[in-house]
């Protein structure tokens, strides 16, 4: 699970140093208006939620789909570190936690990539700032979801091994150095000048699997997890860059929006607590709703443990539902339009066509969590547009089934909504919203203290923001993520 930036071309993170928040512009790599075949896009979400690292279930989704054949999403961003400053492309993932970078030093990593960049290389005595994580800092002994440490006391170097979901691996050891930023003194736009902060990250000696071929080689992995040791935890730990999240994703047109490092404020936004202790995103999904109904859905099937839950990722570009609700929940809907839409079925898909607005005939979904928060979706945040047939527009039902395992809130659920990761008030909220409009964002100065930073606004076709802040110092961190 990447960072929660799903189909993204660019996006530009502005982090204000005085107020600690961060804005970034986000684009679409691919327009909502480019149909896709409903299979490649569960093929390119199975390829991802193989990514994620093992300790979680596989999911066993059904319908046929080769992710061979079919090209899915790799994401990538550029950072700079050590000194001198060396650039490295590295793919985001929200299922894991630690960026990790190709060493110098690395036996069979790949030499070139396929995907049109220069692949690089950390060079840990080439860098005046780098050093070694020894076996005494307590980074050593940190635990990490599908990774196990150990610590050569002859070298007093601390070492990892990751572990990932479809099979393939990475192990190195820790250095810290200096990640850079460009920074901004005043309103944006200002020129920018360097800056920097010192982080730990993964110098990785050995691969395997597919982190060994040169068709989707990048220079290592950016974890965007929750885990004490993602950037971004390491960051918000030393009051750089606040431990909360947001982001606004538009669902029309070249899509885009907003990723807000810091807090998106709107009066309609509800929140439920986030499940304690796990790697990713859970969250206590109770029981679905159509038209206001509840679904005879035993609770218990959405209940967290080692094989089963409710994961919110927006780098999923789908939804995925288990089985014991998928079923309730289709046979729902299908009721609910009986008499306005003709059922089909479409390579394995559920389907109807329709020949009028699907705002005037099908029913909202609510799902319905822990708390009392519930996430309403309008039809066309569970339907996908699929084409034509016989004259009539094709809407298929965009979750898909999962027959055991764990259930995933994706693009399609999260679109048009703000979406907020409070960690640390261990909590997720979200709340409908035009996200082509302004939104209000409140920074924290202390543990519990917000301000009024101002308004944000996106225009994605420009491929810049534009906002409206109070008269503070900034920090502009510019990251480029490629569709491949």
């Amino acid at each position: 699970m990447r960072c929660c930036i799903p189909t993204l071309l660019a996006m530009t993170a502005v982090l204000v140093s005085a107020a600690h928040a961060a804005f970034l512009s986000l684009e679409r790599s691919i327009p909502l208006s480019h149909r896709q075949e409903v299979a490649a896009l569960r093929a390119r979400d199975r390829a991802r939620h193989a990514r994620m690292l093992s300790g979680i279930v596989d999911l066993a989704v059904q319908g046929t789909s080769d992710p061979n054949s079919v090209g899915y999403g790799l994401y990538y961003t550029k950072v700079k570190m050590g000194t001198p400053a060396k650039e490295f492309n590295v793919q985001i993932d929200t299922g894991s936690d630690i960026l990790w970078v190709n060493c110098n030093t690395c036996s069979n990593c790949p030499q070139s990539s396929e995907l049109g960049i220069e692949l690089n290389f950390f060079d840990t005595v080439g860098s005046s700032t780098a050093a070694l994580v020894p076996c005494s800092d307590p980074i050593c002994t940190t635990g990490v979801q599908g990774a196990s440490a150990e610590c050569s006391t002859r070298v007093n170097q601390c070492s990892y091994a990751f572990t990932y979901g479809d099979g393939s691996g990475t192990s190195g050891y820790y250095v810290s150095d200096a990640l850079y930023f460009n920074l901004i003194v005043g309103q944006p736009p200002l020129p920018p000048v360097n800056s920097s902060a010192t982080i730990v990250f993964g110098c990785s000696i050995y691969q395997s699997g597919d982190l060994t071929k040169a068709d989707k080689a990048v220079d290592g992995i950016f974890g965007f997890g929750p885990g004490a040791l993602s950037v971004v935890s390491q960051l918000s730990s030393r009051g750089l860059t606040p431990k909360v999240f947001s982001h606004c994703l538009k669902g029309d047109g070249d899509g885009g929006g907003i990723l807000v490092l810091g807090e998106i404020k709107e009066s309609s936004i509800v929140y439920s607590p986030l499940v304690p202790s796990q790697p990713h995103y859970n969250l206590n999904l109770q029981s679905i709703a159509v038209n206001g109904q509840l679904l005879p859905i035993n609770p218990a099937v959405f209940a967290t443990s080692n094989d089963r839950g409710t994961i919110v990722d927006c780098g999923t570009t789908l939804a995925y539902l288990v089985q014991e609700a998928y079923d309730p929940l289709v046979n729902a809907i299908t009721t609910a339009v009986s008499q306005s839409a003709q059922q089909i079925n479409s390579k394995g898909n559920q389907c109807y066509l329709v020949s009028t607005s699907i705002g005037d005939i099908f029913p909202s979904v609510s799902l319905n969590f822990e708390g009392g928060a519930s996430m309403v979706l309008k039809p066309e945040q569970y339907l996908m547009h699929n084409g034509y047939r016989d004259g009539a527009e094709m809407w298929c039902i965009g979750f898909q089934n999962v027959q055991e395992g764990v259930s995933i809130l994706g693009d399609l659920v999260l679109k048009d909504k703000i979406v907020v990761y409070d960690l640390a008030h261990q909590r997720i909220g979200w709340a409908n919203y035009d996200c082509s409009l302004s939104v209000n964002v409140s920074v924290t100065t202390s543990k519990d203290e917000y301000i009024n930073g101002g308004q944000l606004s996106v225009n994605s076709s420009a491929k810049r923001f534009f906002c409206n802040l109070l008269p503070v110092s900034i920090v502009a961190l510019s990251l480029y993520i490629m569709l491949v």
